[in-house]
């Protein structure tokens, strides 16, 4: 699922909007809220988790079992570096207590006009007290505070539940996208 987003400056809100192969459109408005976010730095650290914006005490090993743990495949380490050090913005949340990553998202672009997200994960055992929702609040605001005015990411339907929460509705101006699909040469 492909959203993308618009930045309208005066009502500071976040317009996402998605294609996916049945087509299902979902948009986004983002305003700050009096409280900034649903948790805070301060409850965030007294529940034992420490908020990194840089890969430098990322443990990439700890971090591919993330993925792998939430269905994506496993991916090549040095694979996982060269696309971290291509990218724009990240939030990562470390578990005191066990020094390993537990929630991550990132995004890439040109800095200036366009963001996209990708890797947004929650270890499973995570799942479910808000640090998704902690990482994607902080992630979203450094974009809009960069300027960024078309914010996408891709996203599967299984979890548009996820996003709903954050404010992501159906795109009522029907916008569309497309993804280059590399498909196998049918052979003679």
């Amino acid at each position: 699922m492909l959203l993308r987003g618009t930045i309208s400056a005066p009502l500071q809100s976040l317009r996402l909007r998605t294609t996916a192969a049945r087509p299902q459109n979902v948009a986004v408005s983002w305003h700050s809220p009096t409280n900034k976010y649903s948790i805070s730095d301060q409850d965030l650290d007294s529940r034992g988790f420490l908020l990194h914006r840089t890969t430098a005490d990322l443990n990439l090993d700890h971090l591919n079992k993330v993925f792998v743990a939430v269905g994506f495949p496993k991916r090549d380490p040095a694979k996982i570096r060269i696309a971290l050090d291509h990218t724009d913005s990240l939030l990562w949340l470390e578990y005191a207590k066990t020094n390993r990553p537990v929630a991550f998202a990132r995004a890439t672009g040109d800095g200036v006009f366009n963001a996209i997200i990708w890797d947004v994960v929650v270890d499973p055992s995570f799942q479910g007290i808000g640090l998704g929702r902690a990482v994607m609040e902080r992630l979203v605001e450094e974009l809009v505070d960069k300027g960024i005015g078309n914010i996408a990411l891709y996203s599967e339907p299984r979890v548009l539940g996820f996003y709903r929460p954050l404010g992501f509705v159906a795109d009522p101006d029907g916008i569309r996208g497309m993804v280059y699909s590399r498909k196998p040469k049918k052979q003679k």
